[in-house]
């Protein structure tokens, strides 16, 4: 579904990303892992075209889209719940899960929304409170509700368990596994990389914006050299 081949960012002198080579496939969780800075971010922001690479390819379904605007891309089907949320504050949650729908041509929307309300129900007891007012873990809820209103074939997700309680967090991964059981392709940037492990087909390491480990998930949890440097153990 998704090929990244020699991808290079820059923000200005700084070079954020260093020839990164990813793939993921239809049906996987994939994790990016990786310390602060390490460049997990850049590369969700160069694929949903928010920044642009300076050079190499994001094939997205054997189609290169490292040159299209961001709302392309969100039309081609693929998703970007970003760091820290980002829900629009001043709108109601009910408004929010609209918005995602914006591109949508169809006349289901509505009942989309009911299915989101179903899948995270504290959102439907929110329904027309602002979304600024929402405890971190609903606003995390809601941005990711936002993004499957899209029907996305890819949801790309950065930091989703950033400052959340660990009950919260264990439910928002169990929504991921079942977003991913539903058909959902998922790209998953995570700090909390024991968790993200735990949940994924495969994995990435990112150091200073390069690949320096990748493979099987469950095989680099088990990695003594992974365990020290990104597990704490």
């Amino acid at each position: 579904m998704l090929e990244i081949k020699n991808l290079n960012l820059h923000y200005g002198m700084i070079h954020a990303l260093r020839d990164i080579n990813v793939k993921v496939n239809k049906g996987e969780i994939v994790t990016l892992i990786g310390a602060n800075g390490a460049g997990k971010s850049s590369t969700l922001r160069a694929l949903s075209g928010l920044e642009k690479a300076s050079s190499g390819e994001i094939l997205f379904e054997g189609k290169d889209i490292a040159k299209n605007p961001a709302n392309e891309i969100v039309a081609m089907g693929m998703s970007h719940v970003p760091e820290g949320r980002r829900v629009f504050a001043n709108l109601t949650v009910y408004e929010n899960l609209e918005l995602g729908a914006y591109l949508r041509k169809d006349k289901d929307i509505k009942k989309d929304i009911q299915l989101i309300l179903d899948k995270f129900p504290r959102l439907r007891e929110r329904l027309y409170q602002r979304a600024g007012t929402l405890s971190g873990g609903e606003q995390q809820m809601l941005a990711m509700g936002r993004a499957l209103m899209i029907k996305p074939k890819l949801l790309l997700l950065d930091e989703p368990s950033m400052g959340l309680a660990p009950i919260i967090v264990k439910n928002i991964f169990d929504i991921i596994l079942e977003i991913n059981k539903n058909g959902t392709t998922v790209l998953l940037v995570e700090q909390n990389a024991h968790a993200a492990l735990k949940i994924a087909h495969k994995a990435y390491v990112l150091e200073t914006g390069s690949i320096v480990y990748e493979g099987d998930a469950k095989s680099l949890l088990e990695d003594d050299t992974i365990r020290s440097a990104y597990l704490g153990e």
